[in-house]
């Protein structure tokens, strides 16, 4: 067997020791393949691992189940995976995220468990070697600072979904205020936010994000609540450019970088909503569909004059006047 088809029966193997097994059209989506050759790696996975379970689901489609104990010694990670680990507690500490880095790590220490000592000490070489070519000892910078007990009543509640009870400060008001949200998601960016609405406007209310780090107290309370069947958080945050959404804001959204900044402009995807048009003398024109002009502008500064805001208005006049020129861009 060639060493790439062995790395493919070995990756589906990974896929069947989930819950509910693997199908035709999983190992479809997967592989990118056709039907007859899915056929044919379901009978090289019986071949290789007599253990596989085949069963047909209660909705009626044929799945392959390997008991994940029947893999396991075959599973020692890469020490790239080890690495992408590492960065993503790096990560997670920067963002202001102590909670989940915490989780990551014990994550790491349980995976380090399993690993054969024989294989340990390399993969520990081979780890330190890139993490220190990657320059990820420290990472200095800002990054947002929250109560971990606000954090942790926020998380608890949305794993409920439970109703919580918030202390919470506007920008225009010199005190907290009480108020009792139902949380629908939280969203991460330069700032953190959680999308919930306020019930004590009413279930029509739309919903509303609060700046975790205005958050002074938050605890969660017993009563539960049905998040709204169309919401989608994924869709939801696609509204902003960051982690701030306005329906007032929300249009199209159109710069306009010089020929000079093209190139690497166009390695950036600046919205899932994108689209970018090459123009005649070099330049790039990216539109797409938000709203955030704060974080917008935030952003655009870095880029001088390098970019030109052509809409909406509004945007624009934020931007125009305090461009410059910069030795180097973002």
């Amino acid at each position: 067997m060639a060493f790439s088809k062995a790395q493919e029966l070995l990756r589906l193997a990974m896929l069947a020791t989930g819950r509910r097994g693997v199908t035709l059209e999983d190992i479809q989506e997967e592989f990118s393949c056709s039907e007859r050759t899915a056929q044919r790696m379901t009978f090289a996975l019986q071949a290789a691992f007599p253990q596989t379970d085949y069963a047909i689901g209660e909705d009626r489609r044929a799945r392959w189940n390997i008991p994940a104990r029947a893999i396991a010694p075959l599973l020692t990670p890469s020490s790239e995976e080890l690495v992408a680990l590492a960065e993503a507690i790096v990560q997670l500490d920067h963002a202001g995220m102590p909670k989940e880095a915490a989780h990551a790590r014990s994550l790491e220490r349980k995976v380090r468990a399993l690993i054969p000592p024989d294989k340990g000490t390399k993969l520990d070489v081979d780890k330190e070697a890139i993490l220190e070519a990657l320059g990820h000892a420290a990472r200095p910078g800002p990054q947002p600072a929250a109560d971990e007990d606000v954090v942790e009543a926020i998380y608890e509640a949305l794993k409920g979904p439970n109703l919580l009870r918030i202390s919470y400060r506007r920008r225009d008001e010199d005190e907290p205020s009480e108020r009792i949200v139902a949380p629908h998601g939280l969203l991460l960016g330069v700032r953190r936010y959680l999308v919930a609405r306020d019930t004590g406007k009413g279930p029509e209310a739309n919903l509303r994000h609060y700046r975790v780090e205005e958050i002074y107290e938050a605890e969660m309370l017993a009563g539960s609540f049905e998040i709204d069947p169309g919401f989608n958080l994924k869709r939801h945050a696609e509204k902003g450019f960051g982690s701030y959404e306005s329906e007032r804001e929300f249009g199209e959204v159109v710069w306009r970088f010089t020929p000079d900044a093209a190139a690497h402009a166009r390695r950036f995807v600046f919205h899932p909503t994108q689209s970018a048009e090459e123009g005649e003398d070099g330049s790039l024109t990216v539109s797409f569909m938000a709203s955030g002009f704060l974080e917008m502008t935030w952003h655009l500064y870095q880029w001088g004059d390098a970019v030109e805001v052509l809409a909406p208005q509004r945007l624009r006049e934020m931007v125009h006047e305090y461009r410059r020129v910069f030795p180097a861009l973002p």
